[in-house]
């Protein structure tokens, strides 16, 4: 579990804010559960290190504000419009029982073992995330789809998912689809044997032969013609 360290802060002005984020830092707030919201800081760097999973946002934390351990997750992150730095970010405490709708992310293992794979085929992914409804402190930490011995056509769904009794997909009604091994859509054109390209080459050289006798022909009865013509004046 990711680890932040944070401070209190008693800033109050836009301009107090400023000053703390060219220092360095971050502000937040931490809210949720019986306990008063807090106002801290975090450091800029460490929240742009962790930014770099792209599963931040359904990963608890464990925050230390000046020294006690709490367990959040972060749940909105603001971010300047010109530079993209982070500004600002809202943290929810995990209190035990309190449920809460969060977007857990897929992984698929053993593509390696898969027979579709090996064949060619493709694993086509609907869904990279399934948003989820469950008590704070049973968060999964992902779903794990496993392709072992999965061939082509095969494909999988939500109930196919093992889930804890009060861990339920947000979707309701129907059994949505996450991902298919599909087979491969681009298929190799044949190539054009040797012996039908020579057929076509000799067709197209006694064309034009023919073309040529038939020119040459035209000519000489044009010739012809003419001489006649001359002789006819004389």
């Amino acid at each position: 579990m990711n680890s932040i360290e944070a401070n209190t802060r008693n800033t109050k002005t836009k301009g107090e804010l400023n000053l703390l984020r060219t220092s360095g830092s971050v502000p937040a707030i931490v809210y949720g559960g019986e306990a008063q919201n807090e106002t801290i800081s975090i450091s800029k760097k460490l929240l742009k290190s962790l930014l770099e999973d792209e599963n931040f946002l359904s990963t608890i934390i464990t925050l230390n504000v000046d020294g006690k351990p709490q367990n959040v997750l972060p749940r909105e992150i603001k971010y300047d419009i010109i530079s993209d730095e982070p500004i600002h970010v809202d943290f929810l405490r995990v209190v035990p029982g309190l449920k809460m709708r969060i977007e857990v992310p897929v992984n698929f293992i053993n593509h390696e073992k898969s027979p579709g794979l090996k064949k060619g085929g493709v694993l086509n992914i609907v869904r990279r995330k399934v948003e989820l409804k469950c008590p704070s402190e049973k968060i999964p930490e992902n779903i794990v789809i496993d392709l072992d011995g999965v061939d082509i056509g095969e494909s999988f769904k939500i109930s196919s998912i093992n889930l804890e009794s009060d861990v339920i997909p947000t979707i309701q009604g129907r059994d949505f689809v996450i991902a298919t091994l599909a087979a491969p859509t681009v298929m190799r054109e044949p190539e054009k044997p040797a012996e039908a390209e020579g057929v076509e080459g000799e067709e197209g050289s006694e064309a034009a032969a023919a073309e040529g006798d038939k020119q040459a022909a035209e000519g000489e009865k044009k010739e012809g013609e003419d001489n006649k013509t001359a002789e006819e004046k004389k």
